[in-house]
């Protein structure tokens, strides 16, 4: 790796893990990668993954990020999908 390349820990869950089957991604990157541009390497990869586009968030070093954030060497990414499941007929 050289000063134009980072090194990224990307944590899946849910769908994307599911796709990749395995809980983490190390990735090398170029310097300036937005988060955004790195779903697009994640779904470019697993195109069934494009339906959770527009609804991934964003974590970098245990922040919420927006998709415009600019990833540096040794972070560590989390792609949070929407959560399903629970209970139809909880009542209290």
């Amino acid at each position: 790796m050289n000063h134009t390349e980072i090194a990224v820990t990307i944590k899946l869950f849910a769908a994307y893990q599911e796709a990749y089957k395995v809980p983490e991604l190390q990735l090398t990157l170029c310097a300036g990668t937005k988060v955004s541009q790195l779903l697009e390497n994640i779904i470019s990869q697993h195109p069934e993954l494009e339906k959770w586009r527009n609804v991934t968030k964003f974590g970098i070093n245990l922040n919420f990020v927006p998709p415009e954030t600019i990833l540096k060497d040794g972070d560590e990414v989390v792609l949070i999908p929407p959560v399903s499941g629970g209970l139809n007929n909880f009542r209290i």
